[in-house]
């Protein structure tokens, strides 16, 4: 089972961060998890991203105990 995102957060939120930021990577990770946040599966927010399921899972962990 999917570990769950943290709920103080959105899609929308997350969407509003990665257009604001500069940095490329930060907003991969923030629209992947945003999809993650719509009901995609971490292997299509993995492609969203760029990146291995592996790496999805270890966003979904660092953004749960730190946020964006």
């Amino acid at each position: 089972m999917a570990i769950p995102l943290r709920g103080d957060f959105d899609a929308v939120r997350l969407r509003v961060a990665a257009r604001r930021t500069k940095d490329a990577a930060q907003a991969r990770r923030l629209l992947s998890l945003a999809a993650v946040y719509d009901g995609a599966t971490r292997t299509e927010a993995a492609r969203i991203g760029g990146v291995t399921l592996q790496i999805v899972r270890d966003w979904v962990l660092k953004f749960n105990s730190a946020g964006p």
